[in-house]
């Protein structure tokens, strides 16, 4: 843990300056006023994340793209750090070391990343397309006759969960645990180690269920792995995939439907817009990314990066968001940012996103079925009352209140309930990874 706002300690800011909490509700309000602030001190700044939590915060593009990929310099064990802070820190959930991917480097990163790879390339696009269409329409059928609802609540948050337990072959009953502890890890103001634990639980009775009957679903692929993952790493490496597509996925879709809604080309209505959902997409990957503040590193000795002392063991976090949007003119060009080659949303180097294209795809289906179904949503508020989730790792409305044209009737799916077997899931398990 970086030392009080009063010290002088290496790579932190004069001590007149307190470093800028990451975590209430006037930096979910207005975090690109904060990330303006922050650059004013340099390519790193000090920053508060939780109460008795500093952390370096990498807000300069060029930086952030060499601490991403520097191996030799930095490390991604967090276990140094760890034992200085507080052990009911509410961000020891999502930062804290565990046996994954995430946590590791060298071989014993690439084992754990050669097994997550290889299962998620189980995922077949046009199954997944069909399986999140099928959800969606479900989900939209839940809410249409209503004439409002909330996109958070009753689309975006559920969505991805149902999609990640049928490929996983988690029991439709234990789904809505997987919403809680997935959500419950980002959330300051919910009990995220309980939140955690309970989802490790959920998980843990599931890679237990399938090492004694195998099923045709990603955790029977992956026990299977030749990574040779034991049930711990295995239940780790699962419940990282979840907790990281679940959550950033269903930020995403609100952030790129809000974006939607509030584009003045609409006048605050999808009728008649001009955006699509991939400009929307694209827009809320560059400028408020799922994941805004993430990318955990720390020294692996006392150094200098970018003109700032840093300290062995030292916490520094990378800003994606900030980084966007201070990125250089080459970056900022329109033509350049049509599409996602230069942002840093799904990070760069060793522990870049591996799951872009699902993510991607999920949302991208999410909206487009829902925009085709609701053709005529607008906000029910104007976009400035919306409250923002506090907390210093995403950027996310709390809620998006809509209203409509009541529907009477949606077409119902081919299969109007949830998958009731680990059977129906969108991949082509039982092939090769590559085959």
């Amino acid at each position: 843990m970086t030392p009080p706002a009063s010290g002088t300690s290496p790579g932190t800011v004069p001590s007149a300056l307190e470093p800028l909490a990451l975590y209430g509700a006037g930096f979910a309000a207005d975090p690109h006023g904060h990330y303006r602030r922050l650059r004013a001190q340099g390519p790193l700044a000090r920053v508060r994340i939780a109460p008795d939590v500093d952390a370096l915060l990498v807000t300069d593009y060029h930086a952030a793209v060499d601490l991403l990929r520097d191996t030799e310099t930095f490390t991604k064990d967090p276990r140094a750090w760890q034992a200085g802070v507080p052990a009911d820190s509410p961000v020891l959930p999502v930062l804290g070391h565990r046996p994954t991917a995430l946590f590791t480097d060298g071989a014993v990163h690439a084992r754990y990343r050669d097994a997550i790879n290889d299962t998620l390339a189980l995922i077949e696009p046009h199954l997944l397309r069909a399986e999140v269409a099928q959800v969606a329409q479900r989900l939209i059928a839940a809410f249409s006759a209503t004439g409002s609802g909330d996109l958070i609540a009753q689309y975006a948050r559920r969505l991805p969960v149902h999609v990640f337990t049928a490929s996983f072959g988690v029991a439709p009953e234990d789904s809505e645990r997987v919403v809680r502890g997935t959500a419950g890890m980002m959330d300051p103001e919910a009990d995220a180690t309980a939140a955690y634990d309970d989802l490790v639980g959920v998980v843990s009775a599931l890679v237990s269920s399938r090492r004694r009957r195998p099923r045709r679903d990603l955790t029977t692929y992956l026990l299977g792995h030749p990574a040779g993952l034991d049930d711990d790493e295995a239940v780790r490496q699962i419940t990282l995939i979840m907790s990281a597509g679940h959550d950033p996925t269903t930020n995403l879709i609100g952030n790129a439907l809000l974006r939607m809604l509030s584009d003045t080309g609409y006048g605050g209505s999808l009728h008649g817009g001009a955006m699509t959902a991939r400009e929307a997409v694209d827009d809320v990957l560059w400028r408020d990314p799922p994941l805004a503040n993430m990318g955990a590193h720390f020294p692996r000795h006392d150094t200098e990066f970018h003109g700032v002392p840093l300290r062995a063991g030292q916490l520094v976090l990378v800003s994606f968001a900030a980084a966007n949007t201070q990125s250089p003119p080459s970056v900022q060009d329109p033509a350049v940012r049509s599409g996602d080659g230069a942002h840093l949303a799904w990070s760069t180097g060793p522990h870049r996103c591996p799951a872009k294209q699902p993510a991607l795809l999920m949302a991208m289906t999410a909206i487009e079925q829902l925009t085709s179904q609701l053709c005529d949503l607008e906000l029910a508020v104007e976009p400035g009352a919306l409250v923002w989730r506090p907390g210093p790792f995403h950027r996310a409305p709390a809620h998006l209140p809509v209203r409509f044209t009541p529907l009477d009737t949606l077409p119902e799916p081919d299969d109007a309930g949830a998958p009731e077997t680990s059977d129906h899931v969108p991949t082509r398990v039982g092939g090769t990874p590559n085959g």
